[in-house]
């Protein structure tokens, strides 16, 4: 099993100028990340559209590296987003998965049959250009620069250690430290996109 904030310090180094969805991911990240404003924080869309999301702004800036940190309760909301990216192979998208078999943000109730799915498969059956796996920190850290050179759309599975939030929503830190209006604005500057 991977811990998720040293993952994520491993990707930042090799990040370059990406534009990041850390999707469930977002408290992590926040800490890590040295450009922010390349960030795009979603908050709590409804479960299972951090994907398409990610299609749509891979689809719109075809220029820029699009990364998304999804989970797989996410995606199995929202299963056939895979054939929908893999159909428009979108070759700027990286979509990796943060899969601790369970819904962490509300209880840890398991997934089912958490143990035995293997998504980087579903996602080359779908039509992924390519697709990994990883449960230890090391071989990701040693793969991660191959893969972000690939053509997209890219998979990549991990087992991530969980970390089960028990407070309730009105207890808990707030995700997002900036407005949507504030990420939109920061994200048009940075591209040279006019309002």
């Amino acid at each position: 099993m991977i811990d998720m904030t040293e993952m994520f310090k491993v990707f930042e180094q090799q990040r370059g100028d990406a534009i990041v969805i850390p999707g469930r991911g977002n408290r992590q990240w926040q800490a890590i990340s040295r450009l922010p404003h390349r960030d795009v924080p979603l908050g709590d869309p409804a479960m299972g559209g951090h994907a398409s999301f990610a299609l749509g702004l891979a689809l719109a800036l075809p220029s820029q590296k699009v990364v998304l940190f999804d989970s797989e309760g996410d995606l199995l909301m929202s299963m056939g987003v895979l054939a929908t990216i893999a159909e428009h192979q979108p070759k700027n998208l990286y979509h990796f998965l943060l899969d601790n078999e369970c819904y962490a943000t509300t209880g840890g109730q398991p997934v089912p049959n958490a143990s035995n799915v293997a998504y980087e498969k579903i996602a080359l059956g779908a039509g992924y250009s390519a697709a990994h796996a990883f449960t230890g920190l090391e071989s990701f850290a040693v793969n991660l620069g191959r893969i972000l050179n690939e053509s997209g759309p890219v998979f990549v599975a991990m087992k991530i250690v969980r970390e089960i939030e028990n407070r309730p929503m009105g207890q808990r830190p707030p995700r997002l430290t900036r407005s949507r209006e504030q990420v939109i604005g920061d994200l048009r500057k940075e591209l040279g996109i006019g309002s």
